[in-house]
């Protein structure tokens, strides 16, 4: 193999030559293949992480989060140095009999998302419910702190 059968034709080689653009193409390639044939492959990872949404208001931070089929039990929250977690653990079982074969699934995983809350969030005044697969944690927000004028006086 000649470097000429190496050297794409038409192109302008200063402005669309990336030495390693073909070798990433290859790879992501090679990845979406591989995952096709396990389902738990291509969308597992994607599957494990909660959809959240974060609404603020003027009073409160509401955090939606998206857990279908856990409950209270498998969901923990925790709020340390301005930090809000959510972790939790994922089982599903699908089980399918048939008179020739049966058929049982079972995926699981843990997950954790952490969230910056501000400064000066009163943790004991944090609320969450969990119903029909959705999450809903309120945080109230800090009262602004207000400057305090000091005087200054002569010595």
């Amino acid at each position: 193999m000649n470097f000429k059968s190496l050297i794409p034709v038409g192109r302008d080689l200063r402005r669309d030559f990336h030495p390693f653009s073909s070798l990433q193409r290859e790879v992501e390639r090679l990845f979406d293949d591989f995952g096709r044939g396990f389902p738990s492959l291509s969308t597992g990872a994607r599957d494990l992480v909660p959809v959240m949404d974060i609404v603020e208001t003027d009073k409160e931070i509401e955090i939606t989060a998206e857990l279908p089929g856990l409950e209270e039990k498998d969901v923990q929250i925790n709020v340390a140095d301005n930090l809000l977690s959510i972790r939790g653990e994922k089982k599903a079982e699908k089980e399918e009999k048939d008179k020739n074969y049966r058929m049982i699934e079972r995926s699981y995983g843990m997950f954790s998302r952490t969230l910056e809350l501000p400064a000066g969030v009163n943790a004991d005044a944090i609320k969450a419910s969990l119903s029909k697969g959705v999450l809903k944690v309120v945080v109230p927000k800090p009262t602004p702190v207000q400057a305090k004028k000091i005087d200054v006086k002569t010595a």
